[in-house]
């Protein structure tokens, strides 16, 4: 088996098994705090892409089953973006919000206006990336939000102290910090083609298309993508402006 990408032949689960133990032990070595996260990062990868190969095909036969599927992305997504905002504490279900915020139009304008199909072979891949980028967004932002604003403590009460309301304060000491989130987005959007080839490109050629095809997809992924997170960055914001996150 195997494709024009990747040959899928005998040593691929040595290469892929060498190439944990270098992440891990670099992670290890740099005192990142991440080496064994590496490692367990992996191997869920690996049992939940085995998991997903199994199942797709039947999950995309049935509508109730699509939906449900975006739904566990969704709720997946929640989860990881929360827990890491609030490091393990309650209201990690806040991070819903700027997620679906993100999301859901995206996706809904994709569909009105016809550039995507309803087709399950289409919403769940472009629903995940979607979903993937405002966890991610979201997650930097609510982070670095909550970050400044304790860390400035003491420059939201002087702000408070010369009038501005509790939110504007807090606005004026997160928003810049947390902004940076969306840089990753835009270096991406902005680098297409020079730097990177990403993935759907790469995925359309193999799969038989024109060039031409294959960049238009390309585009509207990484601007819709784009359009998410701005969204959900703004969205996490604002919560964490009105002190949301506990």
């Amino acid at each position: 088996m195997g494709s024009s990408l990747i040959n899928i032949t005998p040593l691929l689960p040595v290469a892929l098994a060498i190439l944990v133990a270098v992440g891990a032990t670099v992670a290890w070595l740099g005192r990142l705090g991440h080496g064994p996260a590496v490692v367990t990062a992996c191997v869920r990868a690996a049992v939940q892409l085995g998991a997903v190969s199994v199942v797709i095909t039947w999950v995309l036969t049935l509508p109730v089953a699509i939906a449900a599927f975006v739904l566990l992305m969704y709720g997946v997504a929640t989860f990881t973006a929360g827990r890491r905002i609030t490091g393990g504490q309650g209201g990690w279900w806040w991070a819903g919000i700027p997620i679906a915020a993100g999301t859901v139009p995206v996706l809904a304008l994709l569909m009105a206006c016809q550039v995507i199909s309803t087709d399950g072979l289409v919403v769940i891949p472009i629903a995940g990336i979607l979903l993937g980028g405002c966890m991610t967004a979201t997650t930097l932002a609510g982070k670095r939000a909550r970050d400044e604003l304790a860390q400035r403590h003491g420059e939201v009460e002087a702000a408070l102290s010369i009038g501005l309301l509790p939110r504007s304060a807090r606005l004026e000491i997160c928003r810049p910090a947390a902004a940076q989130s969306l840089v990753p987005a835009l270096d991406q959007t902005r680098t297409v083609g020079l730097v990177t080839l990403p993935g759907a490109f790469v995925g359309m050629l193999l799969g038989g298309a024109t060039p031409l095809a294959a960049g238009v997809v390309q585009l509207v992924v990484l601007i819709a993508l784009l359009a998410a997170e701005a969204v959900a960055c703004v969205a996490t914001i604002e919560l964490a402006a009105r002190d949301t996150w506990p």
